[in-house]
């Protein structure tokens, strides 16, 4: 898993003028690690919304494994997480 700071070094304003944030970088990197690029806004709306914690534990079900499509896992993973801890704060 590569971490946010290494992917920002490797951020060139000129070639990636659409990534101006840092949560945009992290969805671009969820998209091409899930093998899913098509979904990018999704991940990019995700990585900006979600707390980090919960997408990182999805993400690494989601690639750990070994699914056909890792993006649906991923998403089924997420959905899992955000029901536990909401019923942990009830």
């Amino acid at each position: 898993m590569k971490k946010i700071g290494n992917i920002l070094k490797k951020y060139d304003p000129k070639t990636d003028k659409y990534i101006s944030r840092e949560f945009q970088a992290y969805g671009i990197h969820l998209a091409e690690e899930l093998d899913d690029y098509k979904h990018r806004g999704l991940y990019i709306r995700l990585a900006k919304t979600h707390p980090r914690p919960l997408l990182e534990k999805a993400f690494s079900f989601a690639v750990d494994s070994n699914a056909k499509n890792k993006g649906a896992l991923f998403m089924w993973k997420l959905k899992e997480l955000k029901n536990q801890n909401s019923k942990v704060k009830s």
